[in-house]
């Protein structure tokens, strides 16, 4: 299950914790993404650079650019 906090505009998503579990929430995250209203900016944390999940996300239109916390933790930032 996919936790997502909003806050105002942007949607919140957290997936470190399923990574790290090995589970692969990429396409959840691709669902909610296209269910969202497309005013919504989403900022999806992961324990890594996540390419294939950037490049899904860019494949549907979105502008991602990824940020680096520290070894464990990036975040990517999303939107039309």
């Amino acid at each position: 299950m996919l936790a997502v906090k909003l806050k105002g505009n942007r949607a919140i998503i957290d997936v470190r914790v399923q990574a790290a579990a090995g589970e692969h929430p990429g396409n959840d995250i691709l669902k909610y993404v296209e269910s969202a209203p497309k005013d919504i900016e989403f900022e999806i944390h992961v324990p890594h650079e996540a390419k294939p999940l950037v490049k899904k996300l860019e494949g549907i239109g979105m502008n991602v650019t990824t940020n680096k916390v520290d070894e464990n933790h990036y975040y990517l930032i999303a939107n039309l």
